[in-house]
């Protein structure tokens, strides 16, 4: 973890009880009221998020983060929170996945679960497409990350209908579900192939996001 300068608050952070990490795009945050609306969901330490910290999260993205950001203009905003309810940010460089296995994306989604039954939402979630609709885990009626709210949305812009299964990560490792395509929504990385069963939609989702990316890069370009 590289630390920018962004507010540490002259504290020594204790242990993290969550840890958000979002992917940057020439020092500024895509998806910024998406990745509000989700820290507002969030439970942390057993209570819900106050708005105090989520305002406190914006003033630092709108004031401090390109400034803090100059060393890894397109890398990772960490937003920590410890025990005692002390926040800070910080940013280091973004490293695409190494392994993009199905076996290996399906650990990250069980992390991701885990992570959601303790704070609410999910940082990541497995997406299938079956035929013409598509199939993705996360409890329904449960807030999503910016990721996968911006998939969701994208998807029915598209007419593509989609379907909540909390369990399908279970069932995918099984081998009880019949998909044609899958891929990750990673509030970090994106949309991201499974290796060995990318296809259409997964280049349409992953081009969408991407150009989210450069449009952010365009309208933003550097001050060096």
């Amino acid at each position: 973890m590289v630390s920018t300068g962004l507010d540490t608050g002259g504290f020594m952070l204790g242990r993290p009880s969550l840890v958000c990490r979002w992917r940057m795009a020439a020092g500024n945050l895509p998806m910024e009221n998406r990745h509000l609306r989700a820290l507002a969901a969030r439970t942390v330490n057993g209570e819900r998020v106050g708005q105090g910290l989520v305002a406190w999260a914006k003033q630092h993205i709108e004031w401090t983060l390109a400034k803090g950001s100059r060393e890894h203009p397109d890398g990772v905003l960490m937003l920590i929170v410890d025990e005692a309810g002390q926040a800070a940010m910080t940013v280091g460089p973004y490293e695409p996945l190494a392994d993009t296995s199905l076996p290996a994306i399906l650990r990250r989604v069980a992390d991701a679960k885990d992570e959601a039954a303790v704070t609410g939402v999910a940082p990541e979630t497995l997406w299938l497409v079956q035929g013409g609709s598509i199939v993705h885990s996360g409890a329904a009626g449960r807030q999503a990350s910016a990721a996968c709210s911006l998939i969701e949305d994208l998807a029915h812009t598209l007419g593509i209908p989609t379907v909540r299964r909390e369990m399908l990560p279970e069932e995918v490792r099984l081998g009880l579900v019949a998909y044609d395509e899958a891929f990750l929504v990673s509030d970090e990385h994106g949309v991201v192939g499974v290796a060995g069963h990318e296809g259409a939609k997964v280049a349409r989702f992953a081009g969408a996001y991407e150009r989210l990316l450069a449009t952010e890069r365009t309208r933003h370009p550097r001050q060096d």
